[in-house]
């Protein structure tokens, strides 16, 4: 007689009123945060664990209302709404929006403003539904969303967890303290070791490359030449990785196991929401030249490549950024929609429509980047996938949340840009944009760049798909980041040398530590971020 199933415990709704006002009244902060840090610093600090944090304070105050907080998924929850609120704000909209005003274009705001938030949506959208496919593995690295689940895990059981998680967080803030990259340093305990070590490696040489070689490796375009051939490689791998031939399924103990049956997207689905992702960001695309009246400005012919080209651009950006966050918890998204402008300028696009083309493609990977940590941090709070069912429920409420969060971010950032905008208060990297496209391009640029593309195409085939070595070398030399080569690099060692004395069992008290590390990080820039402001 078969066994009756236990009912299985619902996740909490994103929609349940207590969570919903107190979601929104956290992403209306974490969007403000954003947008104050973002136009006075030029960053954006991770604000996933202090929701997290915050999440864990409330659930401790003694009312009978909070303690529902005391459950991990709803802390998830709160703590995905603050940090979508965050990135959304600052990264996907303010940033693109400044780019107009910088170049002296107001006009074009709105219409810019309207592009990017559909990117924005488009962007979330994507992730949430290539989160746990082969491209974008629930198993992948997502180190800040690692960091956030070990925080909410050790809040809620304490004991060794605790200890640990609490010991590596005080080393984690004491070496940010001291200027020590500790986020890059504990990514080295749980990443990748190859694409790591690359990464490690490109950050090294794009510090040391003036004062021991005498080579600006930026003014000489080498980070965007290798990001464009390690790109243009690491979208035919990803094309690849989804329309490979299966393996026939192996029998093991008299049941059939799938080699995807870890994956809760088929490569078929895969293949089925990029080719939609493209559409429509080509639709979003018409929608910003219409808009902004690209029409009066180019032929009909430059309109369509204009069309094409960027919802290409932005279709590469995301995917870019997001393998780079997966894999590093880093990613270059500013130094890549530069790239796309270069790109475009090489092209023949008029300036207006030069400033639209950045700003779409900044508005997109940010968002997917950031979900990705999210959707990762609750897929350990969910027992790893172990109930696909409860997986997949938890994942939609957190996408729901997003979608709050960011329509929240969306209405803040209408009300307000205003008012940072009269001030002169842009994103520092805006002022990079306008000028890039007030200076122009030239064949030597073009040169360089189809030069450095061929190193960066074979450091990424030979690397494969599973290792991102050249995607992850161009990260690192796009990223100017003292010392935190060393971090790596440093991690990397210990890490080696920890697993060869202690064996496999020490890989669960890294991760730990490593979690706390990332967390200190995170604390230490947040607060620090605060202060400067203030200071300001």
């Amino acid at each position: 007689m078969a066994k009756e199933k236990t009912p299985r415990e619902k996740h909490p709704s994103a929609f349940e009123p207590s969570t919903l006002i107190l979601n929104i009244a956290l992403s209306v902060f974490g969007a403000i945060i954003g947008m104050q840090l973002i136009t006075s610093l030029g960053v954006t600090p991770s604000t996933s664990i202090i929701g997290a944090i915050a999440a864990m304070l409330i659930a401790r105050v003694p009312m009978e209302i909070f303690s529902k907080y005391r459950s991990v998924h709803r802390q998830n929850l709160v703590q995905t709404s603050i940090s979508s609120a965050t990135f959304g704000a600052a990264n996907s909209l303010l940033i693109p929006i400044g780019i107009p005003f910088a170049m002296g274009h107001q006009e074009l705001i709105v219409p810019m403003l309207i592009g990017a938030g559909l990117a924005m949506f488009v962007d979330t959208a994507l992730l949430y539904k290539l989160f746990g496919s082969k491209v974008f593995p629930a198993t992948g690295t997502w180190a800040p969303g690692v960091a956030t689940a070990e925080a909410i895990i050790a809040g809620d059981k304490g004991g060794k967890r605790g200890l640990l998680l609490g010991v590596g967080t005080v080393i984690g803030l004491v070496g940010s303290y001291l200027g020590i990259s500790m986020s890059a340093f504990g990514v080295a305990f749980i990443g990748n070791i190859w694409a790591l070590a690359m990464f490690g490696v490109g950050l090294l040489l794009r510090q040391y490359s003036t004062p021991l070689f005498h080579i600006d490796l930026n003014a000489l375009y080498i980070p965007h030449g290798f990001m464009i051939g390690a790109g243009i490689v690491a979208l035919f791998q990803v094309a690849f990785v989804i329309f490979k031939k299966k393996k026939p399924a192996a029998v093991v103990n008299g049941s059939t196991q799938l080699e995807e049956e870890s994956f809760t997207q088929s490569e078929k689905t895969t293949s089925r929401i990029l080719g939609f992702g493209f559409i429509a960001y080509l639709v979003v695309a018409l929608i910003v030249a219409v808009a902004g009246g690209l029409i009066t400005h180019m032929s009909f012919g430059m309109l369509i490549g204009f069309l094409l080209f960027a919802a290409f651009a932005a279709y590469v950006h995301e995917l870019i950024v997001g393998i780079a966050a997966m894999h590093s918890g880093w990613f270059p998204a500013f130094a890549i929609a530069l790239i796309t402008l270069i790109i475009g300028m090489m092209m023949g696009f008029p300036p207006v429509a030069l400033g639209l083309l950045v700003g779409f493609s900044a508005a997109t990977g940010p968002a997917f980047a950031d979900m990705g940590y999210d959707l990762k941090t609750g897929f350990i709070l969910r027992g790893n996938g172990a109930d696909a069912a409860y997986e997949l429920e938890g994942r939609k409420q957190q996408y729901f949340t997003g979608l709050i969060a960011f329509g929240v971010a969306l209405i803040t950032v209408a009300f307000s840009y205003q008012s940072f905008f009269s001030q002169g208060l842009i994103p520092p990297v805006d002022a990079v944009y306008a000028s890039t496209i007030e200076a122009g391009t030239s064949p030597e640029i073009a040169k360089q760049l189809l030069l450095w593309a061929i190193p960066g195409a074979i450091l990424q085939l030979v690397g494969g798909a599973n290792r991102q070595m050249g995607v992850m070398f161009a990260t690192g030399l796009l990223i100017l980041n003292p010392y935190a080569g060393f971090a790596v690099l440093a991690g990397i060692l210990i890490r080696s040398i920890a697993v060869k004395v202690k064996g496999k069992q020490a890989e669960s008290t890294l991760s730990i530590l490593a979690a706390g590390f990332i967390a200190g990080d995170a604390i230490y820039s947040f607060c620090n971020s605060l202060f400067k402001f203030a200071k300001k």
